[in-house]
């Protein structure tokens, strides 16, 4: 497998810099989306990193501070609940998306998107399906964005500790349902995704 594929084609074509773009939390209804933006030196294969989900979540936690060190430059953004509850969960995610493009320290010409959307951007960009499970700078930019947020949902844990955050990370467990059906919601959850639940 050549985790290196994209990013060395797009270094064929001339582009400078190029970074890896991946989200967590787009399905959970609790909490904000999470987006990061991953530039790696050329040729650089971190061992161990692949898809943010077929990591445990120690081995996550691990490899975050190995990507942060060896990554010429890393930015993570968040989109919150009410901007999930505007403009919907996708132009959110996009949104996002941008904003850790943009939270760069150096600037990328060439972004690779996992997915298969494009946010609006002022570089080029390429959306790669499944791409954290095919490029390096994606699937690093996958674990950066999974370890943020799960790190984020910790904390409101510990604001709101009935509904067991720190089990779920918000995601529609059944755990979590329970309780939100026990206590109704509190100011993380996203109303427009518990209509179901609600009734």
């Amino acid at each position: 497998m050549d985790w290196l594929k994209f990013e060395n084609e797009t270094y064929e074509k001339g582009y400078e810099c190029v970074c890896g773009v991946d989200e967590a939390g787009r399905g959970p209804l609790a909490g904000p989306v999470c987006a990061a933006a991953v530039v790696l030196p050329k040729g650089l294969i971190i061992e161990g990193v692949n898809d943010s989900k077929k990591l445990t979540e120690k081995k996550r936690e691990a490899l975050f501070d190995v990507i942060v060190n060896e990554a010429i430059s890393c930015s993570v953004a968040f989109g919150t609940v009410e901007e999930i509850e505007n403009i919907n969960i996708l132009q959110t995610t996009m949104l996002t998306m941008k904003r850790a493009i943009e939270g760069l320290s150096v600037k990328a010409d060439f972004a690779l998107i996992d997915g298969n959307r494009l946010p609006k951007l002022s570089i080029d960009s390429q959306c790669i399906v499944k791409g954290d499970a095919q490029s390096m700078s994606i699937a690093c930019a996958s674990i950066l964005a999974k370890v943020s947020r799960d790190r984020l949902m910790l904390e409101y844990a510990k604001e709101y500790p009935q509904y067991c955050f720190e089990k779920h990370k918000g995601y529609g467990t059944k755990l979590h349902t329970d309780m939100i059906k026990e206590y109704g919601p509190c100011p993380i959850h996203r109303m427009s995704f518990l209509g179901k639940i609600l009734k």
